[in-house]
């Protein structure tokens, strides 16, 4: 797994800003009017759209976002506001165009089914004094920022005019644009760092259908050529991303359910623009997105994927490595409250764990068995010594915590310095405590905060203690 938690870079994302608006209800009844269907409103719910979404997918990544875009003088445009204000990116950075209608399109939804769309915008290119208003921006900016995403939905800020100066201003300071584009004509963004069209809108922009690797190949030298990019990129949806600088490659998925690609392009931009930004070369700022892209089909509408939900999910598909499970205080905190708000069951156990024998393994698969996710705090190389006495431990923490970190029932170790885990226990607010069946009768550290206290008996005759005397008798 890319480690990226301990970076925030800056980005900045310009383009077409709109509003996701949801009526949702049932239908029982055809109206007397018409044939049509009555839905009777049951909630109404509006969220980030366009660009907003890259926007969104950044945030939950933990890059720090601004964003310059124009909207209109109406209503819709305070709403988008709020929005954005609400998720805590700044508005100050939204040009009004007076007589100029905010994208808002809102879907009737009856028993889960759409039954309608009705889009309220303006498609029209924004005003030559807009878009040099909007450059004057961007030029102030930029200088603060590791990374431009352009996020394209054909709906008039990012004339060719515009486009082009901005990438060119991009340049002048070594600042990589990523562009998500539109139409056919990529010319207007000829000196990008790369663009990230789909397979379809990469044949209809390069003129070539793409059925064989021979065709791709073409294709994407072609787009690479033609546009003067660093990168040419070509995603394939299930196939995986294609990536050409000097050689082509291809990153193959790593999604194993798909119930919605709504939404998985401004992920790939987004995850490509962060893991750049962090420093990452282009193959592993890919495979970054491929992962990213797994998480977010695999959810219902325009999902976002935290760096969480990432590392989880490349654990799943065994492709991550132990130490990316082991984690500091405050990250555990963060990590217990974002399962909590995905409805995960939370297991806490302790120990020293100092020679991992069976008799530990099978007390944590039990442990496992009581929830969704297993966290282990493990004593600190001091603590041990305090609680064991000065030969202990054989193994030093490191060691300990990148073993435990390694089986499979174990989701995160986090390393604690003091004699007992009850800090620990405070920053996780576990659902289930978990402890040997030793303290049956007896009073468990934590278990005032956890919902649930379950003791497991231990495998009889399974010990470090055991294991330390047979070595040193037979040494």
């Amino acid at each position: 797994m890319i480690e990226l938690k301990s970076h925030t870079p800056r980005i900045l994302v310009v383009g077409d800003l709109m509003i996701d608006h949801y009526l949702w209800g049932q239908c029982e009844r055809i109206s007397p009017e018409a044939p049509v269907q009555v839905v009777a409103v049951e909630k109404e719910t509006s969220v980030l759209g366009g660009a907003g979404n890259v926007i969104n997918n950044l945030k939950a990544l933990g890059a720090d976002v601004d964003v310059i875009s124009v909207v209109g003088d109406d209503a819709s445009a305070n709403e988008l506001r709020s929005l954005l204000q609400y998720i805590g990116v700044s508005d100050e950075q939204l040009i009004t165009e007076q007589g100029r209608a905010t994208s808002k399109k809102s879907r009737i939804i009856a028993s889960q089914q759409q039954v309608v769309r009705y889009d309220k915008e303006s498609t029209d290119d924004i005003t030559e004094a807009t878009q040099q208003t909007l450059l004057a921006h961007f030029t102030t900016l930029l200088p603060n920022y590791d990374a431009v995403l352009l996020s394209d939905y054909g709906k008039g800020v990012l004339t060719a005019k515009l486009t082009k100066a901005l990438i060119a201003e991009a340049n002048r300071t070594n600042i990589k644009v990523l562009v998500d584009p539109k139409g056919k004509d990529y010319t207007k963004y000829s000196g990008a760092y790369l663009l990230t069209p789909n397979k379809k809108e990469a044949a209809e922009a390069s003129g070539i259908e793409i059925d064989t690797t021979e065709a791709l190949h073409k294709a994407i030298t072609h787009l690479k050529t033609k546009c003067n990019l660093s990168v040419s990129l070509i995603t394939l949806s299930e196939e995986g991303i294609a990536v050409y600088d000097e050689t082509l490659r291809v990153h193959p998925t790593v999604a194993r359910e798909v119930y919605d690609v709504t939404g998985a392009g401004d992920t790939v931009l987004a995850s490509l623009g962060f893991a750049l930004s962090c420093g990452y070369d282009i193959d592993s700022a890919v495979k970054f997105a491929n992962l990213a892209a797994g998480v977010v089909v695999g959810k219902i509408g325009s999902a976002t994927a935290t760096l969480n939900e990432i590392i989880e999910y490349e654990s799943s598909l065994n492709k991550s490595t132990s130490d990316s499970h082991i984690k500091t205080f405050e990250e555990i905190s963060l990590l217990g409250e974002e399962l909590k708000k995905r409805g995960k069951k939370i297991v806490f156990t302790n120990g020293c764990f100092d020679i991992l024998h069976v008799g530990h393994v099978k007390y944590l698969e039990e442990a496992k068995s009581y929830g969704d996710v297993l966290i282990v705090g493990l004593n600190s190389d001091a603590s041990v010594k305090r609680i064991k006495g000065p030969s202990r431990p054989v193994n030093p923490q490191e060691d300990r915590a990148y073993i435990l970190a390694a089986l499979e029932t174990v989701d995160y170790v986090v390393i604690f310095e003091d004699d007992t885990p009850y800090d620990l226990i405070k920053a996780v607010q576990p659902h289930i405590l978990v402890k040997g069946g030793d303290y049956e009768g007896k009073t468990v550290v934590g278990q005032d905060i956890a919902d649930e206290l379950r003791l497991v008996q231990f495998v009889d005759g399974k010990s470090t203690t055991k294991i330390i005397e047979k070595i040193s008798t037979q040494c």
